[in-house]
C-alpha cells in the first residue's frame, strides 16, 4: 500500500470507528515453533512439537480473527513467532491479511525463505520485513542458533528478498556469544547489503519462566560500552537523558502500572489465541477463542490497562525512563510481578547517564544512586567507558557459563509455568 492509499484507508477506518477505542497495531504470534534453537530466545519451541502445533489457531480461525481486527479498526499488523514460516500455511494467513488492507510487518529469521515465498512476498508486498542476524560469520551465527547450516540458509533468504527489492531491515541481539561481531554485522548490513541495521541488548527470561537466556546476557558495562561505541547512538542517549533530567520536577504522567502503549495503542495475540498487553506479558490473558477480539479489547485489556500502582518503588519517580528498558512485562518475567524493578535494567540506565558525565535526580532508595550499594561500581564502569578503556573492537566471545541459570524463587507467574521443565 502506497502513502496515498494508506492515507485514504486510515481516513476510512477512523471515520467508521469514530468515538470508539480502536487498536492501532496488533502483534500476532502465529507459532512458537522454530527451526533454530537460539540460546537467548524467550519463546522458541522445536518444529516437531506436536502439542504446540495442534494448539495453534487454524487458518479459518485466523480468517475470523482478521475480520474482527478489521471491524475493530486495527491498521497495522506484526506477524512474529517463533518462526512465522514454520507454519506451512503462513503464506495463506498472510495473504488473507493483505486482502483486508492491513499494513503488515514480518519478523523472521530468514532461514525458511524459499524462491516461492520470496515471489509471494514480491506479489503481496509487506510494509516491512525484519530479519535477525545472529553473527557475521558462520561460526558465531551457528554457535548461537545451535543449528548447522542455519547461517547459509539465512544469508540465502536475505539475498532472495534483496533480489526482489523487498523492504528489508536487519537487526541483532548482542550476547556473550556474538558481541565481538555486532559492528561487523552492522558493516555487513549497511555497506555490503545496503539495508538498515539496529541492535538491542535486552534479553529476557523465557515466557515459560525459564531463566536460561540470561546465561548469555551481556554485563551492564558491556551493554553501554557497545552502545557508546557508536557515536550517533551515544549522542542520542545524551539527548534523551538530558531531556529526562530537565523534566525532573514534573509530576509522573500516570499512576497506572502499564504506562506503555499496551492495551491502548495495541496488544498481542499468541499462537493459541490468548490476548495480552504485549508478547512478553503472560501473567494475565484473555482467550479470544472463547469470546471475541472486541470483548477482549474493550473489557479484559481495558481492565488490565486501568490497574493502578499499589506501592512506590525506585522506578516510580525515576527520570531515566527513556533510556531504561524497564516495563511491567520485564518485571513479571524477571522479578515476579509487574511493579518490581529489574535490577539489571536499573544498572544499565544509570550507567548510560553516568558514562555521559550526567547526574541522576534522586528517586528513592536506589542502589545505583549516591549512597547505594552499587553506586561505586557503576561509577567505576562509567569512568572506564568514558575513558574508552573498554575496547569493543578487540572483543572476543566471552567464555560461556556452562552452569544453568537457576529458576528464581519468585518465578515469572506466567500461565505456562507448569511446562517450564519441558522447554
Amino acid at each position: 500500500m502506497q502513502v496515498a492509499e494508506y492515507s485514504k484507508f486510515s481516513g476510512l477506518v477512523h471515520a467508521k470507528h469514530a468515538g470508539k477505542r480502536a487498536p492501532m497495531e496488533v502483534s500476532i504470534e502465529v507459532t512458537h515453533r522454530c527451526p533454530l534453537d537460539c540460546l537467548h530466545c524467550y519463546n522458541n519451541l522445536p518444529m516437531g512439537d506436536s502439542a504446540a502445533r495442534t494448539s495453534e489457531l487454524t487458518l479459518d480461525q485466523h480468517r475470523l480473527l482478521l475480520d474482527q481486527l478489521q471491524d475493530a479498526g486495527c491498521l497495522w499488523l506484526l506477524y512474529t513467532g517463533g518462526e512465522i514460516f514454520g507454519r506451512k500455511d503462513f503464506p495463506e494467513i498472510y495473504k488473507e491479511a493483505k486482502k483486508r488492507g492491513f499494513l503488515i510487518t514480518l519478523f523472521t529469521n530468514g532461514t525458511l525463505i524459499s524462491p516461492a515465498i520470496a515471489d509471494m512476498l514480491a506479489e503481496w508486498r509487506p510494509f516491512a520485513i525484519e530479519i535477525t542476524l545472529y553473527g557475521a560469520t558462520r561460526e558465531t551465527y551457528e554457535a548461537l542458533t545451535q543449528i548447522p547450516g542455519s547461517f547459509d540458509r539465512c544469508m540465502r533468504g536475505i539475498q532472495l528478498l534483496k533480489d526482489r527489492g523487498l523492504p528489508l531491515k536487519l537487526k541483532t541481539v548482542p550476547t556473550t556469544v556474538n558481541r565481538h561481531e555486532v559492528y561487523e554485522m552492522k558493516r555487513l548490513a549497511e555497506e555490503e547489503l545496503g539495508v538498515e541495521f539496529k541492535f538491542d541488548s535486552l534479553i529476557n527470561p523465557r515466557t515459560d519462566c525459564s531463566q536460561s537466556p540470561l546465561a548469555v546476557r551481556l554485563l551492564p558495562e558491556e551493554v553501554v560500552a557497545l552502545d557508546y561505541h557508536d557515536r550517533k547512538k551515544q549522542q542520542e542517549y545524551r539527548r534523551l537523558v538530558e531531556r529526562d533530567i530537565a523534566e525532573s520536577g514534573q509530576a509522573p504522567d500516570s499512576d497506572q502500572i502499564y504506562s506503555c502503549g499496551g492495551g491502548v495503542a495495541g496488544c498481542a495475540i499468541d499462537p493459541t489465541g490468548k490476548m495480552s498487553i504485549c508478547v512478553i506479558s503472560h501473567q494475565e490473558s484473555y482467550d479470544w477463542r472463547q469470546g471475541s477480539f472486541r470483548e477482549g479489547w474493550d473489557t479484559f485489556l481495558l481492565q488490565t490497562r486501568s490497574r493502578t500502582r499499589t506501592r512506590v518503588t525506585r522506578c516510580s519517580d525515576c527520570k531515566l525512563r527513556s533510556v531504561c528498558s524497564m516495563c511491567p512485562a520485564n518485571g513479571e518475567l524477571e522479578a515476579g510481578d509487574p511493579e518490581s524493578p529489574v535490577d539489571f535494567l536499573c544498572e544499565v540506565a544509570h550507567l548510560r547517564a553516568y558514562a555521559l558525565g550526567l547526574s541522576v535526580p534522586a528517586h528513592g532508595e536506589c542502589p545505583y544512586c549516591p549512597g547505594g550499594a552499587g553506586y561505586a561500581g557503576t561509577m567505576e564502569s562509567a569512568r572506564r567507558i568514558a575513558a574508552k578503556q573498554i575496547d569493543v573492537g578487540s572483543w572476543q566471545p566471552r567464555e560461556r557459563n556452562l552452569l544453568p541459570i537457576l529458576q528464581s524463587n519468585q518465578g515469572c507467574g506466567a500461565s505456562a509455568c507448569g511446562s517450564c521443565a519441558t522447554h
